[in-house]
């Protein structure tokens, strides 16, 4: 979108926050660059220049704006609804896999060399990925600047810098103070979280619709993997550093987030895999706009519109849960799905609360005793050696449609489960569940079609987001899925 250059200059203009994270604009005459919706009086069109990531803002030349803080602003929905190299490699950077292996092993996850990741990056959002994972640092050491009393030190390398040096030029260069300055800017009085615990709010696109999303993951929530508590979806998360907790509550300008981390290092992990648990990077009026074209569901777009997709931070634990889930209830489904989590978890503490348990990982599933049928029994032995072995990628950098065949190439694993992953796991927007119960009896109730091959038809004037379509159609029934918990 940064190339079109009217659109841009009239979405600054118009100080028009649905295109924040779409693009970033430079302005000549300050040197700063901002988000489309930053109050400060938009500058003149001759002296904007627009960038495709807050990375190339940052390569030339351009400091972070104190105001609308830029390098804040929600994620650019093109990463969540394409299944190029290139979306693929910024789900991935946000998932800290340059910090953590470098660009090679970026690459190697793609699987193209390094050099052509360079260069499809360079050419779609004018920075290779180590600038973009440094912009990502920058974000990161701010968080901890601002919400911490860490000594800087710490926080430079829980951000991820190599050295107090690199962290001091990098966040003099992007934000224009110093580390100090810049929490002596933020602190106001208010106390310092304690140690390991980051209080932060999830910015996101209007509108939201909570009901569904928190109603979702608490009603499916995993006994000592997750639970709804005070107004806030709690869960357990298994990150590179150890084992975290996150609390998540939405209000109505942000979410609300908590995170208890074993080690800070994880902060950027940790938030990416929250705001992709709850959609938060989505474009929910390119999404409604193109459902209500229909009339079927224009009233129940109008009723309640901005309904995300709640995901799973685990692709593998959704995997197998789904499979746990196949025809039976979401009560037997959560049973099933926590007796295999406090059997075969990993223990953790939680003193704000009722968690106990890491999901296990799929290698510690081999042999698990499990209250099932024969054959899927034998399904949930037969995914989780497949997760184990790295045969199937359900990360958030995988290939969609590789990932859809290796699936349905398992025996017990039918169409219900692959689009479900597809959707829950894997992100794809255009995922599709004709034969799910709940969407074939909306279908019912509004004169669709309600055979699974007529209604997959039927859908067709709904991609790319039939996995919003399916929100909008689940949320005609009165399923606990579709309602926030009583606080």
């Amino acid at each position: 979108m940064h190339e079109d250059v009217e659109r841009c200059v009239r979405a600054v203009q118009a100080k028009d926050a649905r295109f924040d994270g779409w693009f970033f604009t430079g302005v000549l005459t300050t040197g700063i660059y901002c988000r489309p919706s930053c109050p400060a009086t938009p500058p003149k069109a001759e002296n904007m220049r627009f960038y495709p990531s807050a990375a190339a803002a940052q390569r030339a030349g351009f400091r972070a704006c104190k105001r609308c803080r830029p390098d804040a602003a929600p994620g650019s929905p093109e990463w969540n609804h394409r299944a190029d190299a290139v979306a693929r490699a910024m789900r991935l950077i946000a998932d800290g896999v340059v910090d953590r292996e470098g660009v090679p092993g970026l690459a190697v996850r793609l699987g193209y060399s390094a050099r052509q990741v360079e260069r499809q990056l360079q050419a779609e959002l004018g920075a290779g990925p180590l600038a973009l994972a440094r912009a990502q640092r920058a974000q990161t050491a701010r968080l901890l600047i601002e919400t911490t009393a860490l000594p800087m030190a710490d926080v430079a390398f829980a951000a991820g810098f190599a050295s107090i040096r690199t962290f001091n030029d990098t966040v003099r260069e992007v934000f224009a103070l110093t580390p100090t300055l810049l929490r002596e800017r933020a602190a106001r009085g208010r106390p310092a979280a304690a140690a390991g615990t980051i209080s932060l709010r999830l910015p996101f696109r209007r509108p939201l619709c909570p009901d569904n999303l928190f109603g979702h993951l608490a009603a499916n929530a995993v006994p000592g993997v997750e639970e709804w508590r005070d107004g806030a979806y709690r869960r357990t998360l298994r990150l590179p550093g150890g084992p975290g907790i996150v609390a998540l509550s939405p209000r109505p300008e942000h979410v609300a987030c908590t995170l208890t981390l074993t080690d800070l290092r994880d902060l950027t992990v940790a938030i990416s895999r929250c705001r992709w648990t709850l959609d938060l990077d989505a474009d929910p009026v390119a999404v409604d706009d193109l459902l209500r074209a229909d009339p079927v569901l224009a009233p129940l777009v109008d009723k309640a519109p901005g309904r995300r997709v709640p995901r799973s931070p685990d692709g593998a634990e959704f995997a197998v849960r789904a499979v746990l889930g196949q025809q039976v209830s979401t009560a037997a489904a959560r049973t099933h799905a926590g007796r295999l989590a406090a059997a075969r978890g990993e223990p953790v503490e939680d003193p704000g609360g009722g968690l106990t348990r890491l999901f296990p990982e799929p290698g510690a599933l081999a042999g698990a005793e499990l209250a099932l049928p024969r054959a899927r029994r034998a399904t949930v032995a037969a995914l989780a050696e497949e997760l184990a072995a790295g045969e199937i990628d359900l990360g958030v950098g995988g290939d969609w449609n590789e990932a859809r065949a290796r699936l349905a190439a398992l025996p017990g694993i039918g169409p219900w489960t692959v689009e479900t992953v597809a959707m829950r796991a894997l992100g794809d927007p255009d995922a599709f569940v004709p034969g799910d119960l709940g969407v074939r009896a909306a279908a019912r109730a509004l004169d669709l079609p309600a055979a699974p091959a007529a209604l997959a038809r039927r859908s067709c004037a709904w991609r790319p987001w039939r996995a919003y379509a399916v929100q909008y159609l689940w949320a005609t029934g009165d399923h606990a899925i579709n309602r926030l918990p009583a606080a």
